[in-house]
């Protein structure tokens, strides 16, 4: 894993000074100029579980031919890790990317060949996972710069614990030629927040596009998927996309929302799409132990003029039978914006039965053909209507509107049995 931490400006600086001057316009070094050369040891690699201390120690040897009077020695955590305690004699603070830094002098002469021992202790917090160190001082044991040499040393470790990601869909309802919006969400359920610029475990959400759709609005964020990874910027009309943070950073109870403008095509049915937790090449991320919500889908309903009625449905409830001329969408995955509406029952003159989509209520009508309306549906179904428009019945016609009532309702009672 790279560091987390800032990028080495000095040795940007050192870089174009070194290409832009001759060797030999550079001071030399003479053999013969006493200076001390300080070397850190490094720290043993470690997969410290949330809650644990770690705590060892590193060499400082002086391998140059003066003494080192005195050093600073420095410490930089990110941020699932913490320093246990304070120490005398350290100045502690925490930067913007919240990077923790540690700076330690030590009143102490160290001579040619000579060697000290300084501790390094901290943490693991409970949102520990990928994390890095940096330890040590210069090699004359002033305050270390930025870069890596051996007197100042990166550690990177992964603690004993894992990422849980969650994939989120949507639904959107539209007109053939029309255009609808749907979100695809990628969530880190925790514990470990991550923070990956390097390996393949870079955090993602691969997006589907819906069959029958285009996507004409992109996310910046959201590049077309290949075979096994990005193949170029972000732009429109891509089947399958993966989306990604730009910094590879991601925090634990943190939602990325990637918005998707889709055009429905004109001969287009109700169609679905799906979003999967992946990383930015596809693959299947290690840290990531649950893959029970790593699936989620786009469900985009298509409605045409004329349809006596709708249902949709979504957020995991499949679409139950239709009703007369109604239509239905199945949904699925982790979409918890679906609703169901239920269809309009038919106009009939001798008192036909209407049936809703999605919840399956059934209606009835009254005898002079007055369509039957559906129930609102509840989470343990819901009875159903009467089909009775509220106005006054004659006496004389009542008897005649009860009797035929009841051979209606008679035949829905049937038609479960006949199924």
């Amino acid at each position: 894993m790279r560091s987390a931490f800032r990028p080495a400006a000095t040795c940007v600086a050192a870089t174009a000074i070194g290409i832009g001057f001759p060797l030999l316009a550079a001071p030399v070094a003479h053999a013969e100029d006493p200076a001390p050369d300080l070397v850190v040891s490094a720290l043993p690699a470690a997969a410290p579980k949330p809650g644990e201390v770690y705590d060892r120690s590193v060499s400082v040897t002086n391998k140059g031919t003066a003494a080192a009077d005195g050093l600073t020695f420095r410490i930089r955590l990110t941020r699932g890790l913490d320093f246990p305690a304070h120490v005398d004699g350290c100045t502690y603070s925490t930067d913007a990317d919240q990077v923790g830094q540690a700076l330690c002098r030590l009143d102490t002469v160290v001579e040619p060949g000579a060697s000290v021992t300084v501790p390094v202790r901290f943490k693991a917090l409970p949102k520990a996972l990928m994390e890095a160190v940096e330890y040590g001082t210069s090699p004359t044991g002033a305050v270390p710069g930025e870069g890596y040499d051996d007197s100042y040393r990166l550690l990177n470790l992964t603690a004993d614990s894992t990422a849980d990601l969650h994939a989120e869909g949507d639904l959107a309802e539209g007109a053939p030629g029309s255009r609808v919006t749907v979100t695809a969400t990628l969530r880190n359920d925790g514990p470990g927040w991550i923070r990956n610029q390097q390996s393949d475990d870079q955090p993602a959400l691969m997006v589907r596009i819906p069959k029958g759709t285009v996507a004409v609005e992109v996310p910046e964020d959201c590049q077309p998927f290949g075979i096994d990874g990005p193949t170029g910027p972000s732009e429109p009309g891509h089947p399958v996309y993966v989306c990604s943070p730009a910094d590879h950073t991601f925090e634990v109870d943190q939602s990325l929302d990637y918005p998707f403008v889709l055009k429905i095509g004109k001969k287009a049915e109700d169609t679905q799409g799906a979003v999967t937790v992946s990383s930015v090449y596809g693959i299947h991320p290690d840290f990531d132990k649950n893959p029970a919500n790593d699936t989620a889908y786009l469900n985009v309903d298509v409605t045409r003029d004329g349809d006596p009625g709708t249902s949709t449905s979504g957020g995991g409830t499949n679409g139950g039978d239709s009703g007369d001329g109604g239509t239905t969408s199945s949904g699925g995955g982790n979409d918890p914006h679906g609703q169901s509406t239920g269809g309009s029952g038919t106009t009939g003159t001798t008192g036909t039965t209407g049936t809703t989509g999605a919840t399956g209520t059934t209606g009835t009508t009254g005898a002079s053909g007055t369509s039957g309306t559906s129930g609102a549906s509840g989470s343990g179904g819901s009875l159903a209507a009467t089909g009775s428009d509220g106005m006054p019945v004659l006496a004389a016609g009542a008897v005649a509107v009860t009797a035929i009532g009841g051979l209606v309702l008679a035949a829905v009672r049937r038609r479960p049995a006949g199924k």
